[in-house]
């Protein structure tokens, strides 16, 4: 395999706007892949992760040949100019997950980068996502705390409450756009628990859109990234001065300041950051959790009616909608700290990794018929929430949502069903590592009574 390109950019990385729309004909990715898996030459263009292929399935296509170059990491121009690769097997990446020199932390990332996100999202560096250890393992105590499977599971009497409104308010029969709700419930569920006003949540929305999304190429999207980094950060910190000032309570903005408070450990532009990394990864991935889970039912309708005779089975099937699409398809930022190897390809120093979730999600060799939907799976280690010390503090609670959500809309919405063609469903490749559909029209009998009889159902 040939190295990848060593010459260092000095400006912004290239990268389409958010809402950039995925085009109908064929990206180039696809094709330069099927070049490289034959030639072993070129890095991955940057279209692998921001403009792929809209035919559906083109995406695990492309993760098949890349596991079928023989080669478990392979180079891309992503960031362009910069040295930066893919890891797309399962065990290699269970390596990268826990190599110590691969740092999450921006401070070892290369300085055109570093100075990017510090100029245009300085809100987003100061949490346990770009730290290493001791201060990640610091930041996480933070928070870590408030997330504890216990905890998650006091919330969902509440959570079914929300779900429940959330299905009164549909129509009593027809169309809807389920991803209106997808977003709508982890939204709710996160401000609830945060403690913020019903009137200030769609603001969150939108700044955790762009946030998201950090860093933009161009600068109209990094001019609109750092006005709502600003806008949130100004936000929260009124927020925290005025739960300081009104007394704490049992929501988790109050959890971080009297652990703050007590520990002495803890600045405030942290408790700032941790938010809004939690408001975040707080909605979107299990935004996307039920989006994706459920066009995967309608792909296998033989698990979706299993799902439906026997909702006692939606722990295991949450666990698989997250392997077979996993909400987060590739990883966060990671930098490698000097010159190394990983799965036998060269990393130089501040080259960038990126670990394929997706890919290793559906490798044959750590999976059994991988691309099959099979909600009774047993054993399923997948890498959805990530792996290791990082994996994902808010996993519990958005697992929670999700056993909640799957059998509440399949139990009240009966005849609920996808209203498009499958192919004609788009999918959301941004500047983000998160994956989900633009939109999911589906369709249903009439919607049923939360406390409806058993045989009405």
């Amino acid at each position: 395999m040939m190295s990848a390109d060593t010459t260092r950019q000095t400006s912004a990385p290239a990268a389409p706007a958010p809402g950039t729309a995925t085009p109908q004909a064929p990206s180039p990715a696809l094709a330069a892949l099927a070049d490289a898996a034959v030639g072993g030459g070129d890095r991955l263009p940057p279209e692998f992760f921001t403009d792929p292929d809209p035919a559906p399935g083109a995406t695990h296509a492309a993760n098949t040949r890349l596991r079928g170059t023989g080669c478990p990491v392979h180079p891309i121009n992503y960031p362009p100019g910069a040295d930066a690769y893919v890891v797309s097997e399962y065990e290699t990446a269970l390596k990268a997950f826990g190599d110590p020199r691969l740092s999450k932390s921006v401070d070892n990332a290369p300085g055109w980068f570093r100075d990017l996100l510090k100029d245009s999202s300085p809100v987003l560096i100061r949490n346990m996502i770009t730290a290493d250890a001791p201060e990640h393992t610091r930041l996480r105590r933070l928070v870590s705390r408030a997330f504890v499977p216990r905890r998650m599971a006091l919330l969902r009497p509440r959570i079914q409450e929300i779900t429940d409104e959330l299905i009164d308010a549909l129509p009593e029969s027809g169309e809807i756009d389920l991803m209106e709700f997808a977003f709508t419930l982890p939204m709710r569920v996160i401000c609830e628990f945060l403690g913020v006003p019903i009137e200030d949540r769609p603001d969150l929305h939108a700044w955790g859109y762009w946030l998201s999304g950090a860093p933009f190429a161009d600068e109209e999207s990094n001019r609109r990234l750092k006005e709502a980094s600003d806008a949130i950060e100004r936000y929260l910190v009124g927020l925290l001065d005025r739960r300081r000032a009104e007394g704490l309570g049992d929501d988790l903005v109050s959890i971080l300041l009297r652990a703050a408070d007590e520990e002495d450990v803890f600045t405030n532009d942290e408790l700032v950051s941790t938010l809004v990394l939690l408001i975040i990864a707080g909605h979107k991935t299990t935004a996307n959790l039920i989006g994706n889970g459920f066009q995967a039912l309608f792909r296998f309708p033989g698990q979706l009616e299993l799902l439906r005779a026997k909702p006692e089975l939606v722990e295991t099937a949450v666990e698989e909608f997250l392997r077979f699409e996993p909400p987060v398809y590739r990883g966060t930022l990671r930098v490698a700290t000097e010159d190394m190897e990983l799965g036998g390809c060269p990393v130089p120093r501040e080259g960038f990794v990126h670990i394929l979730m997706d890919s290793a999600n559906r490798d044959p060799e750590a999976f059994e018929d991988p691309d099959r939907l099979d909600i009774t799976r047993s054993a399923n280690r997948h890498f959805a929430f990530g792996h290791g010390a990082h994996f994902c503090v808010g996993a519990p609670l958005s697992r929670v949502e999700g056993s909640v959500a799957f059998p509440t809309l399949l139990r009240r919405l009966p005849g609920l069903e996808l209203a498009v063609p499958h192919d004609a469903l788009e999918w959301v490749f941004d500047n983000s590592t998160s994956r989900g559909l633009k939109k999911l029209p589906v369709r249903y009998r009439t919607r049923l009574a939360a406390d409806a009889p058993e045989e009405v159902r």
